[in-house]
């Protein structure tokens, strides 16, 4: 069964507060260029993108203990020939189509953590992602945990009158910033046409921007749109919420398409030279993975005053003839992550981004009958960037010591959470993944 971003959007459960403005507000592109002239990013400002790999990623086929012979037991032949891999250190290497990757760990700038996973797997597509983007694994949460750090900086803007109070102008002057609580729409945003729950809070929430081009409506008819958007202290909380969205609508819509209109074509026959890699690898330009992080690579260079940035690239439900499949979709992750890096390092404020991939499970060990693999546990977590610091965290899971036929975690997935949110995005973790627990901090950054 394949699973796309959107089919676990509808059966996601994240339905808090912010839901609302998250349903009505798939918003444009049309304006960050605005706002990084009033408000742009500090060079060297803690960035955080997030690539969320839909199906259940098969990380043993990514990160691969190549030198175990329990590998090629379990695999046979979905397992790669030992020539073609790229070998890492402790007889782990990288999948042949990783080849940008490879050139990344070797400059120190690729950190891989293994056996991440959480407590009580579940094989569920839907649980287990939802698991992933609320960090609650123990119990249904109705906001993600970006949404939980957006919730505590309106909060915090609030009682200080910071930035979030909606004082940013939108493109026809209005007063844009229009969430409840005075949320900042562009502090987190979504590049695709859908919001993920990872952005959703109870009382704030990110904002959603298409690849594809949309103008939010302009003359008479945007006039009055201003009008009805404008908050009313005589509104119900459900009309405030719609209000607030619309106006969100204008804040955003005012910044993107300026940023991105000189966008140049891209030549995918060139593309694999500009990454550092083999044109003929398979990865081309990237594909749609490549497209949104153009965007973010196009936002932060122009200074958009955004913290956090969610990509995604689906199809990684492989249980039948997945060498194929996992090698094409592999080379996109590739070529896209490759470029996006390089990006970053020609810019000043790509120093303070850091990029984290994960999928919501990895795969099981031992290939099927259908040369490919089931639903599993636990898998690798990559962060790459300027600021990181390259090599392996935590331990790599036993191929022969299982829980019934699946790797055994040794990474709880908000050890990474807590040191993204305390090192990238300067917030106590406990605010975000609650006080009651701790969680080790890793020394990927």
């Amino acid at each position: 069964m394949s699973l796309s971003r959107r089919r676990f959007l509808i059966a996601s459960g994240v339905t808090g507060a912010g839901a609302l403005a998250a349903g009505a507000g798939v918003l444009s592109w049309d304006a960050l260029h605005g706002a990084a002239a009033d408000r742009p990013l500090a060079a060297g400002t803690g960035v955080l993108v997030v690539v969320t790999l839909y199906g259940g990623n098969d990380g043993l086929n990514t990160v691969i203990p190549f030198q175990d012979p329990a590998y090629r037991k379990a695999r046979g032949d979905l397992a790669p020939a030992e020539p073609d891999v790229h070998p890492l250190a402790d007889g782990l290497a990288l999948a042949p189509a990783l080849p940008g990757l490879a050139g990344l760990w070797k400059e120190g700038r690729l950190a891989v953590v293994r056996g991440v996973g959480y407590p009580e797997p579940d094989h569920s597509h839907f649980r287990s992602m939802a698991i992933w983007q609320t960090a609650s694994p123990r119990t249904a949460s109705t906001s993600g945990w970006i949404g939980r750090w957006l919730d505590a900086l309106a909060a915090k803007d609030d009682a200080t009158g910071g930035p979030a109070g909606g004082s940013t102008a939108g493109p026809t002057g209005g007063s844009a910033g229009g969430q409840a609580g005075g949320a900042d729409p562009l502090r987190a945003l979504a590049i695709g046409p859908t919001l993920p729950p990872l952005l959703v809070g109870d009382h704030a929430v990110g904002s959603a921007v298409p690849t594809g081009g949309f103008a939010a409506p302009s003359g008479r008819l945007g006039a009055d749109l201003h009008a009805l958007y404008r908050p009313d202290p005589a509104d119900s909380p459900l009309a405030a919420r719609a209000a607030a969205s619309g106006a969100d609508l204008f804040t955003v819509a005012g910044a993107l398409a300026p940023v991105l209109a000189d966008a140049p074509e891209r030549d995918a026959g060139t593309q694999g030279q500009l990454d550092g890699g083999d044109p003929g690898a398979g990865g081309g330009d990237g594909g749609e993975l490549g497209a949104q992080l153009d965007v973010v690579a196009r936002a932060i260079t122009a200074g958009v005053p955004t913290r956090v940035y969610a990509v995604s690239l689906g199809g990684f439900d492989t249980h039948a003839a997945e060498d194929g499949t996992h090698t094409r979709l592999l080379g996109q992750l590739d070529a896209a992550l490759t470029r996006f890096h390089r990006s970053m390092a020609a810019t000043p404020r790509g120093s303070g981004v850091t990029t984290m991939v994960y999928s919501e499970f990895g795969r099981r060990v031992a290939a099927n009958a259908s040369d490919g693999t089931d639903h599993g546990t636990a898998g690798p977590v990559l962060l790459l960037g300027r600021p990181v610091r390259g090599g392996f965290f935590g331990d790599q899971p036993s191929l022969t010591d299982l829980d019934d036929g699946d790797l055994r975690v040794t990474t709880d997935f908000r050890s990474v959470y807590a040191t993204l949110l305390e090192r990238v995005l300067g917030t106590e973790a406990g605010t975000v993944l609650g006080s009651d627990e701790s969680f080790p901090r890793l020394a990927f950054l």
